[in-house]
Formats: C-alpha cells, structure tokens, sequence
C-alpha cells in the first residue's frame, strides 16, 4: 500500500476567547518559538500561530465553552531536558518528570491547564507489523 500521509504538518490546542497575550507570553516568551502570519481569512477567529524548530508549527485556536485537555497533549522535543527543568523552575513554571514511556519527559500546563509534554529525544517507532 502506497502511504497517502507524508508527516505532521501542524498541532492545534485549544484556549479560550481572549487567549493571545498569555499564548504569547508563554509560547513565545517561556518556550521561545517565533509567532506567525495567520492567514487573513482565519484572524478574526482570534488564537494565534507559532513555529516549531523542525518546520512544523503549534496553534492555539479559540474555541467557545472552552475546557482544558487534561489527557490529549502534544509532545514537544527539547534537547536537553534538565536544563528545560532549569528554565521552567526560574519562570514559576511547574513540570512532573518521568520516564515510563521509555523516554525522559517531564509534564506541564499551558496557561489555559492545557497538558504539554516535553521530551528529550524522541518515541521509538516500531511499526506493529515489522519483523521481529
């Protein structure tokens, strides 16, 4: 089978009205990614865009009777996570360590309570199929 789908493109979170200034505090400000150029016809929706290191990019969309994810996250890569640790301790950011998933990452909350992970390094990807 020819694969139809060639990456991840974009992650959307959801906040509520009147989100940007705090969006841009935290996504650009603390995690330090740039702002984009939302397109003209999706700004009066209100949320705003960021870019990821790799090409990929983060979006914080307005959605009404908003509602923290408490399970549903995004994982973001970082590569060194100690010193993420650093950082989020010197901004009053709170993060949970651990490393089940076979990984290090620590847990966190957006401004919104919105659940972030962040990892150092990557999943491993072993396809349900591939040879043993």
């Amino acid at each position: 089978m020819t694969t139809l789908i060639a990456g991840l493109d974009h992650v959307q979170i959801e906040a509520p009205a009147g989100c940007e200034p705090q969006a841009r505090a935290f996504f650009a400000d603390f995690l330090g990614l740039p702002e984009l150029h939302k397109p003209e016809a999706l700004r009066g929706r209100g949320g705003v865009w960021f870019a990821l290191p790799d090409g990929r990019q983060l979006h914080v969309g307005v959605t009404p009777d908003f509602v923290p994810r408490e399970k549903g996250h995004p994982a973001l890569r970082c590569l060194d996570l100690a010193a993420f640790q650093t950082h989020c301790e010197a901004h009053g950011i709170s993060c949970r360590a651990d490393a089940e998933a076979g990984v290090s990452r620590v847990f966190l909350r957006d401004p919104f309570g919105n659940r972030l992970e962040v990892v150092e390094g990557a999943h491993e990807s072993i396809p349900l199929n591939a040879a043993p």
